[in-house]
């Protein structure tokens, strides 16, 4: 009987393995994967006009070099370990063609512009930098020296970047110079041996005048975040030869205390007259590791009928917007001939600088002044971690540059493209008076993302396409902060944020470019706000009521359009054109800054002219090619005779008024480090940017004819007629996710030959 039982039961658990095996089948078939159920059709073409814009393709880069390579009279070396003293191929990038011939091209059936590069050559063995045009591509023919026609006059080695063959060469010398003479102190007061180890964080600018090259180096245990790990031990190091022989140290930083050199500090460490700094057990206080086992796995983004855009070479198809993108290796995430119904909106919208500026009681922090492209902002765009930086499922996109490398390199996955339902409607409106219904329309927007981390902070770049034909630029800022050692007088620099460690008080300034042609080329700046004004009652003469009224002007001049920080600023500006909409207004574009930026750092300060574009919220300027940029990948090494004085644009003061304009922007914040900032600076509350958005340039609002709008009257609610959500039980797909995958750290900095 047992026997019998035991045979019963295992058939029925046969069969119930065989019947879920069958629906799972089924269901399966009847629920085909997100990819393959896209409905709607996209509502344009992608154009291959768009690779006008198009960064240089591996094999392009690769063709640059070998042309450079072949002129032998340059003497130009691409090796990695590359001495400062020798002749350096440091940079090869798109060199974007005039703004006129490409309109041509895409407008008027012109010719494609010639396709060239800017290389980048550092003359170690003649001690300066020079930058050349490089064409056409794909096989180059000619190179052109364009160093004084873009930056006016020549451009001195020290402006140069530190190098990865610069590096090598420095922690060389550190290790020889610094830690082996001091190896007894760096025992006694960090623990330093075999299994911990100090790092340097350099700070910048490297001196107080043009052609220094002299660099604090701030030391820093081996722990997980490094930049929240210093020990109050630093050396400032001029390295401002090409010649390392001739380097040296010449100032030390203990414990609050400034010495002449090492054999100093170490002649008064042995005599027992310096305040020694007690050694501590190292905490790891820094590490990202997950301190509790994760559980279930959170939200994710699902397309339930497939992406509803498309993206082919560098060009991207999102309802009614297209653009064409790319990513430079020295100012980041840029994006061109943006169009929404067909009607180009936006020329250039693009990253130019991010630039920091530090209090502290120490010499390295007390000066810093970080101008992020002088590393090259695009240059750190890693590989981004699916289902963390970016949704699971967004569209990922390889990079390619040619930087401070021996040849062109690939950055898998460095760029991210999704669409998000961010969680809100965009309108909606419940009728409880007289007639019910329900109108409303979930926010979607599309996303165009990379994030670049630069040393310690990792920025979160992203540009969002809104169905209101809307633009917003924006960023995100996260990663470690860059701290000193706590020492006296430094409380008034920042709060304690972890043991004798100070989160130090700093400044975000973040740029963009934004070229806007609104209903064309011709183009005007105007601002609108509110004030109140005392008026008799038309229905009763003798009282009088404050209302408020609209306050319209427009600006015509350069100098009229710099708006600055700390003044009173319209609440409205608007890059309009001379077209109107039905309703007789200026079809328009609003700038719609957010920012709580810190102060500027003053204009007597001769390093300000190197960051002069921060001194204003916005400034509007008649576009000019040689006005390509407001910063330079120069002016981090010389601040004080910066090659790019963005101030220098509005001197001219140029009639604005009907003319082709571009828009200058600043957004940052004021960042007081606190505890929570340990381990990780989050990116809630951190950030800024700018809307466009349009103004009078519709009739209504265009995302009235989305079809994701939903309307639902008594009786219908369950119809998807109007109401797409009705269906989503039966449309709805399987999500079939690739395999998580991650190479990012093949690409990250080794300093080694």
């Amino acid at each position: 009987m047992n026997s019998l039982v035991k045979w019963c039961v295992g058939l029925l658990v046969l069969l119930s393995l065989l019947l879920n095996l069958a629906l799972i089948v089924v269901y399966s078939r009847t629920k085909p994967p997100c990819a393959a159920r896209s409905r709607h059709a996209l509502r344009g073409e992608h154009d291959a006009k768009s690779r006008v814009f198009a960064d240089l393709s591996q094999d392009e880069h690769a063709q640059v070099q070998k042309y450079m390579l072949r002129q032998k009279d340059l003497r130009i070396s691409t090796r990695q370990g590359t001495r400062p003293d020798e002749n350096f191929l440091f940079l090869i990038d798109l060199r974007v063609p005039r703004k006129a011939e490409v309109l041509t091209h895409l407008d008027a059936h012109g010719p494609a512009p010639r396709r060239e590069a800017t290389v980048v050559v550092y003359y170690g063995s003649e001690g300066h930098v020079k930058e050349y045009e490089v064409g056409p591509l794909p096989n180059p023919s000619y190179h052109r020296d364009v160093t004084r026609e873009r930056y006016g006059g020549d451009l001195p080695l020290s402006a140069r970047s530190v190098t990865i063959g610069e590096y090598i060469l420095l922690f060389q010398f550190i290790e020889e110079r610094v830690f082996s003479p001091l190896a007894a102190l760096l025992w006694e007061s960090f623990g330093v041996d075999h299994e911990h180890q100090l790092k340097p964080f350099e700070q910048m600018p490297r001196g107080s005048r043009a052609d220094d090259r002299r660099t604090w180096m701030s030391f820093c245990r081996e722990l997980s975040g490094l930049y929240i790990q210093p020990v109050g031990f630093e050396v400032l190091v001029n390295h401002r030869s090409p010649n390392a022989s001739q380097w040296r140290v010449e100032r030390v930083f203990y414990n609050g205390q400034y010495f002449d050199s090492v054999a100093a500090l170490q002649g008064a460490y042995s005599a027992r007259t310096v305040k020694k700094i007690v050694k501590t057990p190292w905490e790891d206080y820094g590490s990202l590791k997950p301190r509790t086992r994760p559980l279930q796995l959170g939200p994710q983004l699902v397309n339930p009928e497939g992406a509803r855009y498309s993206v082919s070479h560098n060009h991207v198809l999102y309802m009614d917007w297209s653009f064409a993108f790319g990513l430079s290796a020295a100012t980041g995430m840029r994006v061109f001939d943006v169009r929404f119904r067909h009607e180009r909106i936006l020329y250039e919208l693009s990253v130019q600088e991010a630039m920091s500026v530090y209090g502290s009681v120490t010499p390295g922090l007390g000066m810093t002044k970080f101008l992020d492209s002088g590393f090259g902002i695009g240059r750190f765009a890693h590989e981004l971690v699916r289902g963390v930086d970016c949704p699971y499922d967004a569209t990922y996109v390889d990079t390619y540059r040619y930087i401070d490398a021996p040849g062109p390199t690939r950055t898998p996955n460095s760029i991210c493209i999704f669409e998000l339902n961010l969680g809100q409607p965009l309108r909606r409106h419940f009728a409880d008076f007289f007639h019910n219904s329900y109108g409303g329309m979930s926010n979607s927007a599309l996303v165009f993302r990379t994030i670049t981390a630069i040393e310690n902070y990792d920025y979160m770049w992203d540009f969002i396409f809104y169905q209101t034909g809307a633009v917003e630029a924006k960023i995100h800022a996260t990663g470690y902060i860059s701290a000193s050692f706590l020492v006296q007088g430094g409380l008034k620099h920042g709060h304690q944020v972890a043991p004798n460690v100070l989160g130090n008080i700093h400044t975000h300034f973040i740029h963009f470019k934004a070229d806007l042609d609104v209903a064309g080329v011709k183009n005007m700046f105007q601002t609108k706000d509110m004030e109140y004004r005392n008026i008799s009652l038309p229905w009763a003469p003798h009282h009088y009521a404050m209302t408020p009224h609209l306050v319209e002007r427009t600006l015509t001049t350069e100098k009229e359009a710099a708006l600055r920080h700390g003044t009173k600023t319209p609440r409205y500006l608007h890059i309009s054109s001379n077209q109107t909409n039905r309703w007789g207004h200026e079809r328009s574009y609003r700038l719609q800054v957010y920012s709580f930026a810190g102060e500027h750092l003053p204009e007597s300060q001769p390093e300000e002219k190197a960051m002069s574009w921060a001194r204003y919220k916005v400034a509007v300027t008649k576009h000019k090619d040689s006005e390509r940029s407001s910063s330079s990948v120069y002016s981090q090494n010389n601040m004080w005779s910066a090659p790019v004085d963005f101030s220098s644009f509005l001197q001219d003061n140029d009639d604005i008024h009907n003319q082709d304009l571009v828009a200058w922007v600043t957004a940052g914040f004021l960042h007081i480090p606190h505890a929570e900032d340990i381990p990780n600076t989050v990116t809630v509350g951190n950030g800024g940017g700018v809307l466009l958005r349009p103004h009078n340039y519709f009739d209504e609002d265009p995302s009235i004819h989305s079809p994701d709008s939903v309307y639902l009257e008594p009786g219908s609610e369950g119809s998807c007629e109007s109401n797409r959500m009705a269906c989503l039980s039966r449309d709805s797909c399987a999500p079939d996710p690739p395999p998580f995958s991650y190479s990012g750290f093949d690409g990250a900095m080794k300093f080694e030959d």
